[in-house]
């Protein structure tokens, strides 16, 4: 694979990051995922975190190099990643029961597929054009679909904060998953939270992350500024993974990008964003362990779908 990758996470104007970040890949697999704990439970920062630990726990268990199927660890690790919260809200005697939004994306022999619950949100931008968005799983957004209100007035409506889907609390969670979609020289990905969408905008983001000759690390460093800027005195916390995708037919590569043809099939790189994790740092459960919680996530299912 050729890519090259930038992550970050903001404070903002909140007291606590409540985002989590991160991105791992091995020789012929990458994942990215956002997660947005959401603030109107505590210890929405606690479910952030253990959903993004989750996705990179697997991910380095199950991409040898690549992942049998990834639509299918997609939705596996999303049911999983719904439970470990549950779980660990219970051992530490939270109540309610915490919340997040995420999106996660994995890339494999130039594929993409990718999933999300809540508003946390993935662009595909192609030839300086929104290719591709997922849509917020929101009061507003089925507002907006059913030409209730308009984009201006989704931006200041009072139920903008009213998200229908997430991982965490008492339900179980219906995330979105996306059909694959193969990934063109130059394609750039983005996975953000809504302290970035939300005071950029669709227009404002395309400009910025539109032209593929700027580098991202000149790129998304003024982008989240910008986001803090215009969020002002309530600016939520910012966070962000923008992706280059490179053929590997191209040219000698750019300063940043990463090559991973020579890395060993069994070797993985992590990186986390404001997560209090160390690199490699994980979620230790068995294989028995995962094995019995995917049953009791299914056994679940079967039972709420009667």
């Amino acid at each position: 694979m050729k890519f090259s990758i930038y992550q970050e996470s903001r404070l903002g104007q909140r007291s606590l990051n409540q985002d989590r970040t991160a991105y791992c890949y091995s020789r012929d697999a990458l994942l990215m995922v956002v997660a947005d704990g959401m603030g109107g439970i505590p210890n929405g920062d606690m479910a952030a975190q253990v959903a993004t630990q989750t996705f990179v726990q697997r991910f380095q268990r199950m991409a040898q190099p690549v992942l049998d199927d990834p639509q299918h660890f997609l939705v596996q690790t999303m049911r999983m990643a719904h439970y470990n919260i549950v779980e660990q809200a219970r051992a530490k005697h939270f109540s309610p029961i915490p919340c997040t939004t995420i999106v996660v994306c994995i890339v494999q022999q130039g594929t993409a597929y990718w999933a999300h619950a809540g508003d946390s949100r993935l662009y595909l931008l192609r030839r300086r054009r929104i290719a591709l968005r997922t849509h917020d799983h929101s009061r507003v957004q089925q507002l907006l679909s059913q030409g209730l209100i308009s984009a201006e007035e989704a931006a200041t409506h009072p139920d903008r904060n009213r998200v229908l889907c997430c991982l965490g609390g008492p339900l179980l969670p219906n995330p979105e998953f996306s059909k694959p979609h193969p990934l063109r020289d130059n394609d750039r990905l983005l996975l953000c939270s809504d302290g970035l969408w939300g005071p950029l905008g669709n227009a404002r983001i395309l400009t910025m992350l539109g032209d593929t000759k700027k580098d991202l690390n000149a790129i998304v460093p003024d982008m989240l500024t910008q986001a803090e800027v215009r969020g002002g005195k309530t600016c939520d916390n910012v966070s962000l993974v923008a992706m280059h995708w490179r053929d590997e037919s191209t040219a000698a590569p750019e300063e940043h990008t990463i090559l991973t043809q020579n890395m060993g099939s069994s070797y993985f790189t992590a990186m986390h964003g404001d997560t209090g994790m160390r690199q490699g740092e994980l979620l230790h459960f068995t294989d028995d362990e995962i094995e019995r919680t995917i049953a009791e996530i299914n056994q679940s299912i079967r039972k709420f779908s009667k």
